[in-house]
């Protein structure tokens, strides 16, 4: 068999990063990790190609060279999904789909025209697949009954890739999460109970991404890192940590965890010693009434600005998910967001407006209350939602844009650095990067932000501020400029929009300039 796996093109939103790999000549963040783990499950004498289409084009050629296009995609993804579709369609060469987009809940995205569905995790669904292909019997839609085994799962096929076309490398260490927020599908697509690799697997994965040459970030992409606690002090961590002790420290490690990571500074500890040093932390709301609304239970009552300062104190970067729509919102909400961000130092705020995927408990909760509205992006960091808010959508919209307006303004940006600078307490000491990509990316970004930005006295503060006050962080100052340049670009972007219509709200019209308030 020829086997043709295709990624579709990323979107321009604050994940992809876009403007920020342009300085440092890549083309992507992270490779295509979950295709990667299903070529590597494929027979090993088959023919594979990967394309991801925000690194390369999707030619004609490579769609009839192949038997069979295996496709995944994330709901963001939809339009190039389709696109990659309607082209295998007309070639007529067969396609094997999965993914979060075709999933149970996105219907009217449209399924009849893909020849085999796979609804679920791969492990336990391929061999029947393949068993029946061969057979010439494969069936259109292939359901898990269950959750595998994930310590079966292989290496990820990473000789599929370009690795020097990327920004990080990626390991998934487990699946699910043990808690319930209710707008999450993270529970939906995979379950309560964090199901876990063992450390031969990671050691496994690990080897084969140093072997192969790479010796930069690597995103352990897990729903929440510490869903099993006690196996990480146990066993994996102090595997990692013998691991790059060995090799001085080849990587670094990115991951996202809940906000509880900050009650259990042992935990902690271990994971700056084996090397990581950027956490996504779901922050959501600083309004306490929206956190319940939400059920999310590790940021109830609690000090989260103190949380995320003794995070930053033990060596990490954190980066936070903050979201506005809740029905629980005052319309003080979009001040409240930007307050808590500029005082806690969290760089790199992704906000994005509240959306219902299909099959969470909030989509089940605003079907009842028949406030679904039709579509739905995917893209939560677009300023639209796919139900009728209770501040209205205008209102919304439009306090969304003033928080992105503000938090990513030259200003505030570079003020925000400083106070994570101040407070960043790195447990390992690294050599500044002096290779040709970074002296590269500091003078571009000395040409592009400090000479052609609009906001480029702010730029030369900071470059100035860092060199005089932690030199030691200067390498990471810069990171924290071109990343700015990128956001700004996207937030830019987003102002463009045209406002949703206003919405009837308890029978009366919304004013337009309500977020004011």
């Amino acid at each position: 068999m020829k086997i043709l796996f295709v990624y579709p093109q990323y979107p321009d939103t604050f994940w992809s990063f876009k403007h920020a790999l342009k300085f440092i000549s890549r083309k992507g963040t992270f490779a295509p990790l979950g295709l990667l783990t299903v070529a590597a499950m494929l027979p090993d004498e088959w023919e594979k190609k990967l394309v991801d289409m925000s690194i390369t084009t999707l030619i004609d050629k490579d769609i009839k060279w192949a038997d069979y296009v295996f496709i995944s995609s994330m709901v963001v993804q939809r339009d190039s999904a389709r696109e990659v579709i309607d082209r295998c369609n007309e070639l007529g060469t067969k396609i094997v789909a999965g993914g979060p987009l075709f999933n149970a809940g996105y219907e009217e995205f449209g399924f009849d025209d893909i020849d085999h569905l796979i609804f679920g995790e791969a492990e336990n669904i391929l061999p029947e697949f393949l068993e029946d292909m061969e057979k010439g019997c494969a069936r259109h839609i292939y359901t898990a009954g269950e959750h595998p085994d994930i310590t079966k799962t292989p290496v990820p096929l990473w000789s599929l890739v370009d690795k020097n076309k990327y920004q990080m490398m990626s390991i998934q260490y487990s699946r699910g999460c043990p808690f319930n927020c209710e707008f999450c599908d993270i529970i939906v697509m995979n379950g309560h109970v964090p199901r876990t690799k063992d450390k031969g697997q990671i050691i496994a994965e690990l080897d084969m991404l140093y072997n192969q040459g790479w010796r930069s970030s690597v995103f352990f992409v897990d729903d929440n890192f510490i869903g099993n606690k006690r196996k990480l002090k146990e066993e994996i961590l102090p595997a990692i940590i013998a691991w790059g002790e060995e090799r001085k420290h080849p990587f670094s490690f990115y991951t996202e965890a809940s906000i509880n990571l900050a009650d259990d500074e042992e935990l902690m500890r271990l994971m700056a010693a084996a090397g990581f040093d950027q956490i996504f932390v779901g922050i959501e709301s600083p309004n306490e009434e929206s956190l319940i609304e939400c059920n999310k239970m590790p940021n109830k009552g609690r000090d989260l600005l103190a949380a995320v300062k003794k995070i930053q104190n033990y060596g990490f970067q954190v980066q936070g998910g903050f979201i506005v729509g809740f029905d629980s919102d005052p319309l003080s909400i979009f001040k409240s967001q930007i307050n808590f961000i500029q005082k806690s130092g969290i760089v790199t705020a992704m906000v994005g407006v509240l959306m219902a995927p299909p099959g969470t408990t909030l989509y089940k909760r605003l079907e009842k209350e028949n406030r679904l509205l039709p579509g739905g992006t995917g893209d939560n960091t677009d300023g639209s939602t796919n139900f009728r808010p209770k501040m209205g959508r205008e209102a919304l919209a439009s306090g969304y844009k003033h928080i992105l307006n503000t938090i990513y303004a030259p200003k505030p940006y570079c003020e925000r650095v400083k106070t994570f600078l101040r407070e960043y307490r790195p447990q390992i000491k690294k050599k500044g990067d002096i290779s040709p990509r970074y002296i590269w990316a500091l003078v571009r970004s000395m040409w592009v932000l400090g000479i052609w930005e609009k906001g480029r006295v702010h730029y030369w503060r900071l470059f100035a501020w860092t060199l005089l006050k932690k030199p030691r962080f200067f390498s990471l100052s810069v990171t924290f400029a071109v990343l700015g340049y990128h956001f700004r670009k996207v937030a830019e972007k987003i102002d463009k929009m045209p406002a949703p219509e206003l919405d009837d709200v308890d029978g009366g019209e919304l004013e337009p300039t309500a977020h004011s308030a």
